[in-house]
C-alpha cells in the first residue's frame, strides 16, 4: 500500500457513535468529509456554472418528501452534448451534493462534454428502500423530458455513481429498461456495492483493515432495507437480478484492497455474458476511498481520467483507449473484465 493511502486511512473519519442523532451524525460527516478534500482533493475547474433546481418527487411519494433538489454542471456550449446524472455515495444514509468533493467530481464531469446533474435523494432510514431509487428515477424521467430546457444539444444520457450511488445507479439503469425508459446510454459504477445480502463481500477475502468493514455494510444495509428480505430485490442489489439482458453498456471501476471488489467483477461478468459490453477495472493499491485523492496520487488521477475518456466517448467527445463501451456498440465483441490502471 502506497504512502498515501495509508495516511488516508489514518485520517479518514469514522461514522460516529450510533447513540448520537443522525442529524448531529451527519453534520459532524460532512464536516469531514469536506475537510479531508481540502487535503487531498484537487478542486474542480472554476469555469462552470452551477446551480440548483427542484423538482416535484416521484409519483405515490410519501407526504413528508420534499421535492427534489437537484444540483446542475454546465461547463459552456461546447460542453452540452447530453446529460449524465450523478448519485453521490454514503452508504445509502449519509452523503450530499453539498460535499465539496462531489462539487469537484461534478465539475470535472461538465467539462467533458456533457452536463452534469447531482441528485440529492433521500436518505434511509428515514427514507427506506426503495424511495432514493424512485428519486433518482424521477431525475431520470425528468432529465429526459427536458435536456433542451437545460441547454443539452443531444439526448444522449448517462448514470454514475460511487459506492452506494453506484448501486443506485445499477438499479437506475435497470428501472429504465424494465419500465420502457428512458433510453441510458452508458452506467459508470465506481466501487459499486451491488449484493445487499453481503454474500460476497463476505466472500472477497479482503479484511477489515483498509477503511471499510463488514459490519459497517451490514449497519447501511440494516439502515437502507425496511425488511431484510429486500436485499434480494434486483433495484436494491442488481448483481442479484435474473436478467441483465439490454442494459447500456458500463464502465465498473472496483479497487484492489476493497471487501466490495467482487460486486463490481461478478457485474461486469455477467452482463457480458448478457450481451452486454462491459469494461471493468481492478486498480491495483487501491482502497475503497482512495479514488478522491487525486491531488496527492497519481492512481487517483488515472481512475478519474477513465471515467473521464468513458464519458467523452458516451457524449460526443472524442473516443479515448480507456473509453467504456455504450448502446451503439452492442455489435462488438466483449471487452475484457478485468484490467489496470495506466
Amino acid at each position: 500500500m502506497d504512502d498515501a493511502v495509508r495516511e488516508f486511512l489514518a485520517t479518514k473519519p469514522d461514522s460516529g457513535s450510533p447513540d448520537d442523532p443522525l442529524p448531529q451524525r451527519r453534520r459532524a460527516i460532512l464536516a469531514a468529509s469536506d475537510e479531508l478534500a481540502a487535503r487531498w482533493t484537487t478542486p474542480g475547474p472554476s469555469g462552470v456554472a452551477v446551480r440548483d433546481v427542484e423538482i416535484d418527487g416521484p409519483d405515490g411519494a410519501d407526504d413528508t418528501a420534499a421535492p427534489l433538489r437537484l444540483r446542475v454542471y454546465d461547463a459552456g456550449p461546447a460542453a452540452r452534448h447530453g446529460v449524465h446524472v450523478f448519485l453521490h455515495g454514503g452508504g445509502f444514509w449519509l452523503g450530499s451534493v453539498d460535499e465539496d468533493v462531489v462539487d469537484a467530481t461534478c465539475r470535472e464531469r461538465a467539462a467533458t462534454g456533457c452536463l452534469v446533474v447531482s441528485v440529492e435523494y433521500r436518505h434511509a432510514p428515514e427514507h427506506p428502500f426503495p424511495a432514493a431509487v424512485e428519486d433518482g428515477y424521477a431525475v431520470l424521467r425528468w432529465v429526459a423530458e427536458n435536456a433542451s430546457a437545460l441547454g443539452a444539444d443531444s439526448d444522449t444520457l448517462s448514470v454514475g455513481g460511487v459506492s452506494a450511488g453506484a448501486t443506485l445507479a445499477a438499479a437506475l439503469a435497470l428501472a429504465a429498461r424494465d419500465r420502457g425508459g428512458p433510453a441510458v446510454d452508458l452506467q459508470v459504477l465506481e466501487v459499486p456495492l451491488l449484493d445487499l445480502t453481503l454474500a460476497t463481500l463476505h466472500a472477497s477475502g479482503v479484511p477489515d483493515d483498509y477503511g471499510l468493514t463488514a459490519a459497517e455494510m451490514a449497519m447501511c444495509a440494516e439502515q437502507y432495507l425496511s425488511d431484510p428480505a429486500q436485499a434480494t430485490d434486483p433495484l436494491a442489489s442488481p448483481l442479484l437480478a435474473d436478467d441483465l439482458s439490454g442494459l447500456p453498456g458500463a464502465l465498473v471501476l472496483t479497487a484492489e484492497l476493497d471487501p466490495l471488489r467482487d460486486d463490481g467483477a461478478r457485474y461486469a461478468e455477467r452482463l457480458q455474458e448478457a450481451g452486454v459490453p462491459a469494461t471493468h477495472v481492478r486498480a491495483p493499491g487501491m482502497v475503497h476511498g482512495s479514488i478522491v485523492l487525486t491531488a496527492e496520487w497519481e492512481p487517483a488521477r488515472a481512475w478519474q481520467a477513465r471515467v473521464h475518456d468513458a464519458l467523452r466517448a458516451a457524449h460526443g467527445g472524442p473516443r479515448a483507449a480507456h473509453a467504456a463501451p455504450t448502446r451503439a456498440d452492442r455489435t462488438g465483441e466483449p471487452v475484457p473484465a478485468e484490467g489496470r490502471t495506466t
